[in-house]
């Protein structure tokens, strides 16, 4: 342990070690202890562990962060042997079958989750991809994986300072910010909440954090008396009721100060809410109602309380199991002051969240996140939602203040604030979304674009002819209503598109033609159609007549007969060439069926090969097309025309410039779009043809159109842009 570790790391991850036995108690089975030192030992012994990315000490890491999920966060045995030992399966010390041996079935599935994530997190799964979804998932299998997650992401932002590399510093805070914070949020981890905010805009906007910080250290003083002289009354009045309590005055976070300063767009002297006052009750649970109202009466009766900012969380807790009383009251010097009121229980709920949530289990409230992994999980199963808009809607359904309407016959749904009428109808069951038409609510009918308020009676009404419409995802908020939506929408359009298919087919076949979908794609494209799916639609809609379509492919067909005896080799592949563009033809790089050069040929604008791709010869009646061997309508081709399969290869050396397209992922920062063109301008013999860049939530998502020789230039073109800083992925298009 002393190789590993030097004498300052050795004090503290024996001072970590002896924290979590404190903290877990009697919660270590016999003999766990002494495996644990052995496991450590051996691994230690056989060169284990070592540092991570980020240069932190393995070891070291892992039991700080267990000490995180045992004291901070309240979970107990298997969630901490989980964290201290998954590291020695990652790396091959040990096996599943010898931690369950040793530790048990539970150990092993925190562990199998914690390897999964870290699987993803190799991938760069936290970007926007389909691995992000996977990661949500394996989060809502197991909600101790959260936790851990959330633990040790909160261990690397009190670490992050001590990393020299500053692309690391910022994307753990960026991370902290867009998926780690939110999530605490929504689990009620409140207090580590606030921590990786704060941390977060430090590392992200050093300079407007150490303004806030400065200005609440000059105001201390003055907040210190105030919240003195607001809080002494209160406090003799309770006392004389016999009342348990503990009373302060807590100052909120500097992300919520810089919050307001941006929302509000005022100095930082006029922000008056500041802080709030708590006001903790020790009280049996069967008179906790009693006496926080008891408390809420006192405080409202000493100072004059704002009506709009008084919040119940007793009667109906927030979905994450928090529950508190809030008020605004007119305090001395005419300053508004947030008191908060609570029970010890409550504050223990707000403060370590879920475990404790688990603790007092069978409480009013605690169904509330069972219900939320449920669709967390429903969501995240259907492939219809893409990873932007999956991303989106987490993040939404994770921060957004809550409302609570009922049904009719009194079932309370909780929903995000400004849901509509359609996002309950789907809330209740997705055949009553689907067919919902309107509502009535206290006896008043409503339009489905609605919005409920907390409290409504929401009769849904229906009508079995109702189906929903593309503009229904404009009225929805919900994640679980936008994918039912979206599945119905493309259920619809797969039916008209086979219905358009067919009806088209027919036409063909009463005029005695043939149908040559090369020639269709072509007119569908020349007709201003997106995608084929519109196109199909518009007839399936009777927006476009079929025997138009015909009528037009037969006058396409004309014309390029007409063009095909002027013209010696198709062209309709190629980019037209510009000024400094390369097109020669110094010799026959083709070789088609066996021996044969010389023939004309054409390029696939499905697939788009050049010189070195797999290819082969599809004949077809404007000659041959070449394809890519990997091209999306290859096995369709092989399929349905295996007769009109050419062997193809390529022969000699590339004398043409190909053009090809290449999507780019990557940090959204204009300085990384420049140093790709800056590359591409650098190499010998290639162009930058187009470039077309979008960006959305910190990522830019690039595709750029390169003339090159070969696969050869082109796998070194991508090699050089995936080394550029802040590039994630790049692949051919």
């Amino acid at each position: 342990m002393s190789k590993l570790l030097c004498k300052e790391e050795q004090a503290e991850f024996i001072g970590a070690y002896r924290r979590i036995l404190r903290s877990i108690g009697e919660g270590f089975l016999s003999g766990d202890q002494a495996k644990v030192k052995k496991y450590i030992g051996e691994a230690v012994a056989n060169k284990g562990y070592g540092k991570d990315v980020y240069g932190l000490n393995i070891l070291l890491r892992n039991m700080n962060t267990a000490l995180i999920v045992a004291d901070e966060i309240g979970l107990k045995r298997s969630s901490v042997l989980a964290v201290m030992l998954y590291q020695l399966v990652l790396d091959g010390h040990h096996t599943l079958a010898e931690i369950k041996k040793d530790f048990g079935e539970d150990t092993v599935q925190i562990i199998h989750g914690l390897i999964k994530t870290h699987e993803l997190y190799g991938k760069n799964a936290a970007i926007d991809n389909e691995d992000f979804r996977t990661l949500l998932l394996s989060f809502a299998e197991d909600v101790r994986v959260i936790l851990i997650m959330i633990a040790e992401r909160l261990y690397l932002m009190r670490m992050a300072k001590f990393m020299d590399n500053e692309e690391y510093r910022l994307q753990i805070a960026t991370e902290a910010s867009y998926l780690y914070a939110p999530i605490s949020h929504k689990l009620g981890l409140y207090k580590i909440k606030s921590e990786l905010e704060d941390l977060s805009l430090k590392f992200r906007d050093r300079e407007m954090f150490d303004f806030i910080k400065s200005k609440l250290n000059e105001t201390k003083r003055s907040r210190d008396k105030y919240i003195a002289e607001f809080i002494a009354p209160v406090e003799e009045k309770l006392n004389n009721m016999s009342l348990k309590f503990d009373i302060k005055g807590r100052t909120k976070s500097i992300h919520s100060i810089h919050n307001k300063l941006l929302k509000q767009k005022i100095e930082f002297e006029k922000i008056y809410d500041l802080f709030a006052i708590r006001i903790i009750l020790d009280t049996p649970v069967e008179k906790e109602k009693a006496e926080c109202w008891q408390v809420y009466s006192v405080v409202t009766d000493m100072y004059q309380p704002n009506p709009k900012r008084m919040k119940d969380w007793l009667s109906v807790p927030k979905s994450n199991g928090y529950e508190s009383l809030h008020t605004t009251v007119m305090g001395p010097e005419g300053r508004w002051v947030e008191v908060q009121i609570r029970t010890k229980r409550m504050d223990e709920v707000a403060e370590k969240g879920l475990a404790a949530h688990w603790k007092y289990k069978g409480l009013k409230g605690e169904s509330g996140l069972d219900n939320w992994l449920t669709n967390v999980r429903e969501v995240l199963e259907h492939k219809d939602i893409s990873p932007t808009d999956l991303i989106a809607d987490f993040k939404m359904d994770l921060y957004d203040d809550e409302i609570f309407v009922f049904t009719p016959k009194g079932d309370l749904f909780k929903l995000p604030k400004d849901a509509t009428v359609l996002d309950f109808a789907f809330a209740i069951h997705t055949k009553i979304g689907s067919k919902c038409i309107s509502a009535k609510i206290n006896d008043k009918n409503v339009s489905i674009k609605h919005k409920l308020q907390s409290g409504d009676q929401v009769d849904i009404l229906t009508s079995p002819n109702q189906t929903p419409k593309q503009d229904w995802l404009n009225i929805v908020i919900t994640s679980k209503a936008r994918v039912k939506i979206k599945q119905s929408l493309k259920e619809q359009s797969a039916k008209q598109v086979e219905f358009a298919k067919e009806l088209l087919h027919r036409r063909f076949k009463n005029r005695k033609m043939d149908e040559d979908e090369a020639k269709l794609m072509r007119l569908i494209k020349k007709m201003g159609y997106k995608t084929v799916t519109d196109f199909y639609a518009a007839i399936a809609q009777e927006l476009l007549d079929v025997n138009t379509v015909i009528d037009n492919y037969l006058e396409q067909d004309k014309k390029e007969q007409e063009a095909a005896e002027h013209t010696d080799r198709s062209v309709e592949n190629y980019y037209a060439p510009t000024t400094g563009e390369m097109f020669t033809k110094k010799e026959d790089v083709l070789v088609i069926d066996k021996d044969l050069t010389g023939i004309d040929y054409s390029l696939a604008k499905c697939c788009h090969p050049i010189y070195g791709d797999d290819i082969f010869g599809f004949v077809s009646s404007q000659g041959i097309k070449i394809h890519r061997m990997n091209c999306p309508n290859a096995p369709s081709m092989f399929k349905r025309f295996g007769y009109r399969i050419v062997k193809s290869r390529w022969s000699g050396k590339s004398s043409v410039n190909y053009p090809v397209t290449l999507k780019v992922v990557g940090n959204d920062d204009i300085g990384i779009v420049t140093n790709i063109t800056s590359i591409i301008g650098k190499e010998n013999g290639m162009m930058l043809r187009a470039i077309n860049v979008d960006s959305q939530d910190g990522l830019f998502q690039g595709t750029l159109t390169v003339l090159l020789s070969d696969t050869s230039a082109m796998d070194g073109l991508m090699k050089k842009i995936k080394a550029v800083k802040g590039v994630k992925q790049v692949n051919r298009y």
